[in-house]
C-alpha cells in the first residue's frame, strides 16, 4: 500500500480566544486532488498555512513525505507550493523575470532556471506571453502566473486557496483544466474554494472542515444512487432543443430538466437503462449524453455537516 504524501494528527491552533482547528487528523493520498471546504471561519485557511509551515499549531504533527513538516520550515517550503486567496505579483516585471525570481527564491540550480522557467511557463499557458508585464495581464491569466510561479520547483503538493475568486466564467474553466494537467504530472493538490460546482469538476477527495473540527475527508465516489434500488442518469441535449420537459414526458421518462440538461431517476439495472436510451433515441430526442450522474458535491456537503451538528 502506497504510503500518504501528508500525514496530519492531532493538529491544534488557537487564536486569541478562539480555538481555529481542534484535533484535526487525516492522511493525504498521492494522486489526489482534495477540494477542502467549510463555511467562512471554520478554519481552512489556518490549515492550509499549518500545512504550509508558515504557522506553528498549538498541538499536533505535520508529515511531508515522511519528513515532519514543522522542524524545518525552509526544507518544507522546498517540497510544497502554495498560492494564498491574496497573493501579489511584480508587475512591473515580465513574466519571463517573475518566473525566473522565483525560480532562485525557490533554490531551483542556477543551470536549472532556464528550463524550469520555460516547464512552468508551459504548464499554465504563458509561455506566449513571456516578454508581457505581469501588471497587463487579465485577472485569469495573473492566476495563472502566481500558479507558475507555485509550481517552478516541481513540488509534489501543491496548494491553492480560493484560486478561482474573481475569475470569469472562460477563465475559470481553463483553471479547471490546468489543475487535472498538474495531477496528471504527478502532483497532488488541495484546492480550498466556496464554488462547489467548480470543485465538483476535478476533485478527487472531499474534505470539510466545520467550527475547527474535521467534519468528514473521503473520496468522492463516481456515481449518484438514489435510495431504493434506483440510479440517477444524466442526460444531455444538444442546445435550443424545445420543451425537453414535455418531450420527455411523452417518451415516457419525465424528468428534471434545466436548459439543455436533465436528470432521470431509473431502477439499478442495466436493461432498464438500455431500454430508456432506446426509447429517447426512438422519440428523435438529440441527445449528446447519457451517463449516471456523479455525486453531488454540494450535495455531500450540506449532508455531511447536517450530520455533525445534529
Amino acid at each position: 500500500m502506497t504510503a500518504p504524501l501528508v500525514e496530519v494528527a492531532n493538529l491544534t491552533y488557537d487564536y486569541p480566544g478562539r480555538r481555529a482547528l481542534d484535533d484535526v487528523s487525516f492522511a493525504l493520498p498521492a494522486g489526489s486532488i482534495t477540494a477542502l471546504v467549510g463555511p467562512n471561519g471554520a478554519g481552512k485557511t489556518t490549515l492550509m498555512r499549518c500545512l504550509a509551515a508558515l504557522d506553528e499549531p498549538l498541538h499536533g504533527s505535520i508529515r511531508l513525505l515522511g519528513e515532519d513538516a514543522l522542524a524545518d520550515p525552509p526544507a518544507t517550503h522546498r517540497r510544497l507550493g502554495y498560492l494564498p486567496d491574496l497573493f501579489g505579483l511584480y508587475e512591473r516585471l515580465s513574466v519571463r523575470r517573475c518566473l525566473t525570481y522565483r525560480a532562485w527564491a525557490q533554490g531551483v540550480p542556477k543551470a536549472e532556471v532556464a528550463g524550469a522557467v520555460a516547464w512552468a511557463a508551459e504548464r499554465v499557458g504563458l509561455a506566449d506571453r513571456m516578454k508581457e508585464a505581469a501588471g497587463t495581464l487579465s485577472r485569469g491569466l495573473k492566476q495563472r502566473l502566481a500558479i507558475g510561479q507555485a509550481i517552478i520547483h516541481k513540488p509534489p503538493l501543491l496548494i491553492l486557496d480560493e484560486p478561482a475568486s474573481g475569475l470569469d466564467p472562460e477563465a475559470r474553466i481553463e483553471l479547471a483544466r490546468l489543475l487535472r494537467d498538474l495531477r496528471e504530472g504527478g502532483m497532488t493538490l488541495i484546492v480550498s474554494s466556496h464554488i462547489l460546482a467548480e470543485l465538483e469538476d476535478y476533485s478527487s477527495h472531499l474534505m470539510i472542515i466545520d467550527q475547527g473540527r474535521l467534519v468528514s475527508f473521503e473520496p468522492l465516489s463516481g456515481e449518484r444512487r438514489p435510495a431504493g434500488g434506483q440510479m440517477a442518469v444524466e442526460l444531455r441535449f444538444l442546445p435550443g432543443s424545445g420543451d425537453l420537459s414535455a418531450a420527455l414526458a411523452a417518451a415516457g421518462y419525465p424528468a428534471t430538466v434545466s436548459e439543455d440538461r436533465a436528470t432521470l431517476t431509473l431502477p439499478d439495472d442495466p436493461a432498464a437503462a438500455a431500454a430508456a436510451l432506446a426509447a429517447l433515441v426512438r422519440a428523435g430526442l438529440p441527445l449528446v449524453a447519457f451517463a449516471p450522474a456523479r455525486a453531488s458535491l454540494q450535495s455531500a456537503y450540506l449532508e455531511r455537516v447536517r450530520e455533525a451538528r445534529r
